[in-house]
């Protein structure tokens, strides 16, 4: 990752899960929605990649990568701009922000459109419960208390 800062190139991945029915437009959609944030970013097209981290036989866990030449003090407006239309896609489309290890602090918004508040309402009493100086993990599931 250092070697792709160093020569200016914004890089990342992101996981989805979907249906096998609904997968093949959800993947065109989800490339054209990337290739399209990395040259509205960049000015580059970009390049976009897909893969399955797993398959069940409900549907295939995507995993896709971009990767776009980005400009020196800014690549991580431009970045930020790149994951924010690609994860809007995601929910747009049907996928979901969340399968594997897409929960954290930079998938967090994402995360919270998808949440049920009735999880969230449980997920927090279990956290308060368990952990009430809110140390481990906090931001990733839940928004950090301060």
């Amino acid at each position: 990752m250092k070697i792709a800062v160093e020569l200016g190139i914004i890089t990342d991945t992101f996981e989805s899960a979907i249906t096998w029915e609904r997968f093949p437009e959800f993947y065109k959609a989800i490339v054209s929605a990337t290739e399209d944030a990395c040259l509205k970013a960049s000015g580059h097209k970009g390049s976009v990649s897909c893969r399955f981290t797993h398959c069940y036989p409900d549907g295939p866990a995507s995993y896709f990568s971009f990767q776009a030449k980005g400009r020196y003090g800014a690549l991580a407006e431009q970045w930020l701009e790149i994951k924010s239309s690609a994860l809007d896609a995601v929910i747009t489309h049907g996928g979901t922000v969340t399968h594997h290890h897409a929960v954290g602090r930079d998938h967090m918004p994402w995360y919270c459109r998808q949440r049920p508040d009735l999880f969230a309402s449980a997920l927090q009493a279990a956290k308060d419960r368990l952990d009430p100086k809110g140390l481990l993990n906090p931001g990733v599931l839940l928004a950090a208390r301060s």
